[in-house]
């Protein structure tokens, strides 16, 4: 297992936990190979301390002894997904609250367009514990970026795990404008982007990524040591 690795994968979490997009509770993970990937200690996500390691973990097999369950939601979505290099599973207040009233947000401004027209929910409450469970969720999670799980947070997915943690923060955003729209009682007559827009908005280019990369990580121990 590479440092270089390890080291993203907290700078990862605590980037999660300084934004608030993390509390308690959450995971993170950077795949490895095909049939492997490194997931972030478990423990709350901003106390990770520099050096701490995480587990590697199998896409297919039983879940090491001391990784954290949900994190078999990370096993069948990199299963699903050979694209996938990255997984974050957060806790971002907005989607917390948009979630727990059975709404995903539309594409509204320009973070909320990566996720168009909008994200998927898990339509379940309770505590995900099993890998049917985790299963069926990444099925609906299916080629998009990120899935709201209903009181419970989110899952998002990137090319890299930089990628998972801007889309954190980016749906995050989506759910607040989500929530100020319905507060105006609009919602159901304000514009949306259309796909052309969609397809103009929604990318990489211009270091969109890397600069919002660089402000959740700003600070980090392990970057300016």
């Amino acid at each position: 297992m590479s440092e270089e690795r390890q080291t993203l994968v907290r700078v990862a979490a605590r980037a999660l936990g300084r934004a608030g997009l993390v509390h308690a509770y959450g995971h993170c993970s950077a795949r490895i190979d095909a049939d492997s990937f490194l997931v972030c200690a478990p423990r709350p996500m901003g106390l990770i301390e520099p050096g701490e390691a995480g587990a590697v973990v199998p896409v297919d097999g039983p879940l090491p002894d001391g990784v954290l369950g949900e994190v078999r939601i990370h096993q069948q979505i990199y299963k699903r997904r050979p694209d996938v290099g990255g997984i974050c599973r957060t806790m971002p207040p907005h989607a917390m609250a948009l979630s727990a009233l059975g709404k995903t947000p539309k594409a509204r401004h320009g973070f909320g367009s990566y996720f168009a027209p909008e994200p998927p929910l898990w339509d379940d409450p309770l505590l995900l514990r099993s890998d049917d469970q985790a299963a069926a969720l990444a099925d609906l999670f299916g080629d998009g970026r990120a899935l709201l799980m209903r009181g419970n947070g989110a899952i998002t997915a990137g090319d890299t795990l930089e990628e998972a943690v801007v889309f954190a923060w980016y749906l995050n955003d989506a759910c607040r404008v989500e929530l100020e729209a319905l507060k105006t009682g609009l919602a159901d007559t304000g514009p949306l982007f259309t796909p052309e827009q969609v397809k103009v908005r929604a990318v990489g280019t211009g270091r969109i990524y890397e600069r919002m990369w660089e402000y959740l990580t700003a600070g980090d121990p392990e970057l300016s040591a």
